[in-house]
């Protein structure tokens, strides 16, 4: 089963919390979207710690009810 927009950002809401979180459906099809999670708690770490930051807030679903995630993280300004 395909996740939704507010499921997936409220999963990365309480996983991190504080962080600015912008959904896009890509396809429309509730199963290929594009996420841009701002997060102060990224600072200073890796593009990859920052992913694996968002990917372990999502619990698992990655893969599975979550078939495709376009990442883009970022600290604030």
């Amino acid at each position: 089963m395909a996740m939704t927009e507010s499921e997936i950002t409220q999963l990365i809401e309480d996983g991190l919390p504080g962080a600015i979180v912008k959904i896009e459906d890509l396809r429309g099809d509730g199963d290929h979207y594009s996420a841009h999670v701002i997060y102060g708690g990224f600072k200073g770490l890796a593009r990859v710690k920052q992913h694996q930051m968002v990917y372990n807030a999502l619990k698992g679903n990655m893969g599975e009810a979550l078939h495709a995630l376009a990442l883009q993280t970022s600290v604030p300004k």
